[in-house]
């Protein structure tokens, strides 16, 4: 079983202390530069460092007297430092401080989507390789098709996940960057060099140009990144839905004891966690529109976009979050009902290996058009009757004139659809690792 989530809450890095935390720690980094510099006196930088403190509280008696979230909490800091105060915030616009914690902020929430995102990775190997050779009928348009794994389906969504992860964190990366160029990023009170060092400390790059504020595409390729991650986590969700209803019962996400699905009906066992991905995921991704709204400005800034950040950037990084656990718990407890799977291909009375017997018949020598129309021919009788297709194919003279009796008896062999699994094995999780190539049967 996966343990459980140990981590901080994602909530919390969105939380008002955190994020003064953050606001302080990009204020102490400008001081500690400007004082090794010599552009403010190293004794004050010393004070600063040792009395800066906030109390979230203060900052919000404050600002609702001041209506400025920045001076409120400058405000409050000053009330810890005393005199010293007067060299923090120097030669800096709120912005400054605003999106370089706003990096801070994305790249702790990042950093745990893509902890929980590599669970998630590892509990889809391990069934990847568990079910290599769990067969199961392929569906195309909702309708049996040809044989297929169950483990070809996890290894499917082990890859998208990993472009999912990959896409996560170079929107991370996009964000990772901050400014202290002032009120219009033309470095005016500051020298480049005291922007650049500052970052270095806080782990950030630099935004190259600048206005008030770094850009906000940066950020709309972030919350792509999560609604992607999320929409994959819909596509998972959402054909676990349809292996669990009741005509198919193929797979079941977790069932605890003592829960109950219906007020009325006592049988029900609903796919409601699925349920609530897929429902969690249209929430989500609602917010790209939002980020994308975000990258136009009015000339070097206004404010529009701020108000929005504050609701999507904190919601969509918890809900990912949230998804990304649920997801995990699902896949790691699947219920797997491999005999229905077997039933469930048999079905049809063999009408799944239609299409190996139209190649067959094409390799000896039948047009294409001729050879779909002899086997269509027993293929829509067998669906109709429920009588065996290979036995209507066997007592066919225009079939039996050019297939023999092993060729067609081969043509319902499994192992045929099978015989390259290993080898997608290989493709897929080439570079993962070992056990890549193992049977998994």
């Amino acid at each position: 079983m996966i343990p459980r989530y140990t981590r901080p809450e994602m909530g919390a890095i969105w939380e008002d202390r955190n994020r003064y935390q953050r606001w302080l720690d990009v204020e102490l980094a400008v001081c500690d530069v400007l004082a090794e510099r010599g552009e403010i006196p190293r004794e004050a930088a010393a004070v600063i460092r040792a009395k800066a403190a906030f109390d979230p509280a203060r900052i919000d008696a404050i600002e609702r007297e001041v209506r400025h979230d920045v001076i409120a909490f400058l405000t409050n800091v000053a009330e810890h430092v005393g005199p010293e105060a007067r060299y923090i915030h120097l030669g800096l616009t709120s912005s400054d401080v605003l999106d370089t914690a706003l990096a801070l902020q994305i790249r702790e929430a990042g950093n745990l989507l893509c902890e929980q995102l590599e669970r998630l990775l590892a509990v889809l190997r391990r069934q990847a390789e568990a079910h290599r050779r769990t067969v199961l009928i392929g569906r195309t348009h909702g309708i049996h098709a040809e044989p297929t794994t169950l483990g070809l389906k996890f290894a499917l969504w082990h890859l998208e996940l990993r472009r999912d992860l990959e896409r996560l964190r170079r929107g991370i990366e996009s964000c990772s960057v901050g400014k202290i160029s002032g009120p219009v990023g033309t470095l005016a009170h500051l020298d480049p060099e005291v922007e650049e060092e500052a970052l270095r400390r806080l782990g950030l790059g630099v935004e190259p140009v600048a206005t008030q504020v770094v850009q906000r595409d940066r950020h709309a390729e972030f919350v792509f990144a999560l609604a992607l991650t999320a929409t994959t986590l819909d596509k998972i969700a959402t054909e676990i839905r349809h292996h669990q209803r009741t005509e198919v019962r193929e797979l079941e996400e977790p069932f605890g004891r003592g829960q109950k699905g219906s007020s009325s009906m006592p049988h029900k066992r609903n796919p409601i966690g699925c349920e609530q991905v897929s429902g969690l995921a249209r929430l989500l991704r609602g917010h790209v529109q939002a980020a994308l709204e975000n990258v136009p400005l009015w000339h070097e800034r206004d404010i529009s976009h701020s108000s929005v950040e504050r609701v999507i950037l904190p919601d969509g990084t918890i809900l990912l979050h949230h998804l990304l656990v649920t997801m995990t718990r699902i896949l790691d407890g699947l219920r797997i009902d491999p005999e229905a799977m077997r039933a469930n291909l048999e079905r049809t009375q063999g009408l799944v290996y239609s299409g190996t017997v139209l190649v067959e018949l094409a390799r000896a020598g039948l047009s294409r058009e001729e050879a779909y129309r002899l086997v269509q021919r027993h293929a829509m009788r067998a669906f109709e009757t429920g009588e065996s297709f290979a036995g209507l194919l066997g007592g066919d003279p225009e079939i039996r004139a050019h297939l023999d009796a092993v060729t067609l008896a081969a043509c319902f062999d499994l192992d045929r659809h099978l015989r390259h699994v290993d080898q997608i094995f290989a493709r897929a999780f080439a570079g993962q690792g070992e056990g890549a190539a193992a049977s998994g049967r």
